[in-house]
């Protein structure tokens, strides 16, 4: 793919990835990387991720975890190309697919773009968070479908549908909507466990990671935040997973 004016190339996980992303619009932040690394993925392993973008959570989890294979769920076509394109020029096309596809489509529509019923091990989402009441929509139309758009509960319903038995649902959601998220989960999910993402010392979290399991029955579990930065400079914790592709722990 030629790279235009429209396009960057930008590194993520220190360099480990190089991915392509259209210069206005929705960028791949921190966010993605935390994501990836709360995945529990393990070898042999298939995970999809909704609303991929151009692929930046779904490829820093298989760049850390080797032979789990992921599929990227787009709908925006260009967007799935660019992320089938990053997937190509990181290596990592033999084990990882993006598919132009809405997930929250009907089943026979799924089932065609090849999101068969309790296929998936894994759903990674980085969802559109923002609370329309809250926030001031972006005049670019990806940015604000990216950040703004619709309600998560399709998106958790797909999940549902797409995971076996006791796969997990691993999410990034802005902390101050954490109990809508909650409230918006499927019965068929148990076994919750959080963890908060905090910006600063004695800030509030603005972000947290919660994962669930299909079929789970442990009880609810908070686990110890992540500190991203400290004395304005970024904790060993959140260099060794931004930067160096550690796993972030939230199941156990």
């Amino acid at each position: 793919m030629r790279i235009d004016a429209d396009l960057s190339d930008d590194a993520a996980l220190g360099g480990r990835l190089r991915l392509l992303q259209l210069r206005r619009g929705h960028r791949f932040g921190h966010d993605a990387i935390l994501l990836a690394a709360a995945v529990p993925a393990r070898t042999g392993e298939h995970a999809i991720e909704f609303g991929a973008g151009v692929g930046a959570a779904g490829l820093a989890l298989a760049a850390r975890v080797e032979g789990v294979a992921v599929t990227l769920a787009e709908i925006d076509h260009m967007l799935a190309e660019l992320a089938d394109e990053n997937a190509r020029r990181n290596g990592l096309a033999d084990r990882v697919t993006a598919r132009c596809v809405d997930i929250t489509a009907a089943q026979p529509a799924s089932v065609a773009a090849g999101l068969k019923p309790a296929s998936f091990d894994h759903v990674l989402i980085n969802p559109p968070f923002n609370n329309p009441g809250r926030h001031i929509a972006s005049p670019d139309p990806v940015r604000r479908g990216a950040h703004m758009g619709r309600s998560i509960a399709p998106w958790l319903a797909s999940a549902a549908r797409l995971l076996r038995h006791q796969g997990t649902l691993t999410m990034i959601f802005r902390a101050d909507g954490l109990g809508d998220l909650l409230a918006a989960l499927p019965p068929a999910f148990g076994g919750l466990a959080i963890l908060p993402i905090y910006p600063q010392p004695h800030m509030p979290a603005i972000r947290v990671v919660v994962s669930a399991a299909k079929g789970g029955h442990r009880p609810l579990a908070l686990r110890p935040g992540l500190l991203l930065n400290d004395l304005g400079r970024p904790t060993a914790a959140a260099e060794a997973i931004l930067r160096d592709g550690f796993a972030l722990s939230v199941r156990d």
